[in-house]
């Protein structure tokens, strides 16, 4: 997993970097500032899936099974309304113009951002898998490494996130 989020870390630098690199060249609008919205419910949200996790990733530790479900359930739901937040700020951009073609901003904009919105489908796939594992008993404490590696890449989904917003709500706003 550490291989794999170190992978994943090259790639958001990339998207990062072009994202950097084209703020401010799009010769028509519309422009971030004109659009973009800060997403601080999903973020808030977004962020505290991993204070979830962790308890979930505790509670198995000590055999705490439905505590753990719950915690896990949580989990998901935090991430699934990020999510959401997420296809209804795209709905309404594209509404308002903007889409992936519309200009550099469009372009590096739905790139980055879907870019993350597909690690967090990918980490939410993964985290229901286990919940249905959980939900027919078979998840043990003895699994936590291995729980604990997934929430190893939930927490890294998170921590993009922070680097996303960061760049494309404040700095590139």
């Amino acid at each position: 997993m550490i291989l794999v989020i170190l992978t994943e870390t090259a790639l958001f630098t990339i998207f990062v970097v072009a994202y950097l690199f084209y703020i401010g060249k799009s010769v028509s609008g519309p422009y971030p500032h004109e659009v973009l919205e800060l997403p601080i419910l999903g973020t808030v949200l977004l962020l505290s899936s991993s204070v979830t996790i962790t308890l979930a990733v505790r509670a198995l530790s000590r055999d705490r099974k439905a505590a753990f479900g719950m915690w896990w359930l949580f989990t998901i739901a935090l991430g699934a309304y990020f999510l959401a937040g997420t296809g209804r700020e795209w709905g309404r951009l594209i509404h308002e113009g903007l889409t992936i073609t519309t200009n550099l901003f469009g372009t590096t904009f739905y790139s980055l951002v879907g870019l993350h919105a597909s690690h967090v489908v990918v980490g939410l796939l993964a985290l229901t898998l286990v919940l249905v594992f959980t939900l027919r008993g078979a998840v043990k404490s003895n699994h936590v490494e291995r729980i604990e590696v997934l929430a190893l890449y939930w927490h890294f989904v998170d921590a993009v996130w922070v680097v996303v917003f960061t760049v494309v709500y404040i700095i590139g706003r």
